[in-house]
């Protein structure tokens, strides 16, 4: 079977706010839907609370992109759900988060420079 090529993370920018913040909530481990709603909102203070609509429709999205998978790993099953499916961000998801969070950087710096923004 022929390797499929590599893909440019940077091919998927900008990405979207909630699939902005669902990478970042995955970055440090894996959560199921409802624990990553929860660390977005309470990473922003509030800021930015995504419904379940929404983050479901980024999901399943975002699986097809292949920014992230399921993950067939379980906590333990008395204090867990077994309905909760957990998500966890791949390799190529998290390029693509680099290359988003250098993108804002660069932005960032060019706001700066213009006096938009002081440092």
């Amino acid at each position: 079977m022929a390797k499929s090529p590599r893909r440019d993370p940077r091919s998927l920018l900008p990405l979207t706010l909630p699939v902005c913040h669902i990478l970042l909530a995955l970055a440090d481990g894996e959560r199921h839907g409802y624990a990553i709603i929860l660390e977005i909102a309470r990473r922003t203070d509030g800021a930015v609370r995504l419904r379940t609509g929404t983050l479901y429709t980024a999901l399943a999205r975002m699986l097809k992109l292949g920014l992230i998978e399921e993950s067939a790993e379980r906590p333990d099953p008395e204090s867990d759900d077994e309905r909760r499916r957990y998500y966890r961000i791949t390799p190529f998801g998290r390029e693509v988060a680099k290359a988003e969070a250098a993108r804002m950087r660069a932005l960032v710096a060019l706001a700066a420079d213009k006096k938009v923004l002081v440092r």
